[in-house]
């Protein structure tokens, strides 16, 4: 397997890191094409990698997994085309210029939301003893999906951000729970409000499998 992109993601991506913070990275690699033509050859999965330290992890997919996953709007893939790059190639800086055509509307408005909602179960729920992990992460994401849906893109470092000071607050453990849900109700109505001004907005897939030929070809 060929690495072709590396990013940073999670807290010290968002800027919202402190001395305990991990060092999350997310990856892209590419599988010779002539090893998934094999008789038998089996499907790339997700490759989830815990590094010894206990203060990293990784995960990569391989760029067709990662190319379907990103046509489902799925908010982690995402983050991937915009984050803060550690290693690339040449391919990795073709496939991020791709970013455009990879989401579509509806997707984003589904993806996202199902996302956070998940995030603001677990926050009611006082997952793991962290609240305010899943509190910072629901707010970010509807913040993120109404970027996106209004801008073509999205913030990864939240510093640059409205609610930026907020974030911090929550993640400090400095809220109270309506505040939390007001807030996120806010950008919840924001988000939908950005959909129906922009619901006719399609994934390109005409230009992403020209694309992925061409890649496929290249390392055949």
């Amino acid at each position: 397997m060929k690495q072709i992109l590396k990013v940073l993601v999670g807290s010290r991506a968002h800027h919202l890191d402190n001395d305990n913070s991990d060092y999350d990275y997310r990856g892209v690699t590419l599988q010779p094409t002539s090893e998934l033509l094999k008789i038998g050859a089996q499907k790339p999965k997700t490759d989830w990698n815990e590094k010894e330290e206990h203060d990293k992890d990784e995960t990569n997919w391989e760029l067709g997994h990662f190319m379907f996953l990103a046509t489902k709007c799925n908010p982690t893939i995402l983050e991937c085309f915009l984050a803060p790059i550690i290693e690339t190639t040449d391919e990795g800086n073709e496939l991020r210029s791709q970013f455009s055509r990879v989401w579509n509307a509806r997707g984003v408005f589904e993806a996202f939301r199902g996302y956070g909602f998940n995030q603001r179960k677990k926050f009611l729920d006082q997952k793991d003893n962290r609240p305010h992990k899943y509190a910072v992460a629901y707010l970010r994401t509807l913040f993120n999906a109404w970027e996106l849906l209004s801008m073509g893109t999205f913030s990864v470092d939240m510093s640059l951000t409205t609610i930026y000071e907020t974030l911090k607050r929550f993640k400090q453990g400095d809220y109270e729970i309506g505040e939390v849900i007001q807030a996120t109700w806010r950008w919840e109505n924001n988000v939908k409000s950005a959909y129906e001004h922009n619901q006719d907005k399609l994934t390109d897939f005409d230009q992403l499998n020209t694309f992925l030929l061409k890649i496929r070809k290249r390392n055949f």
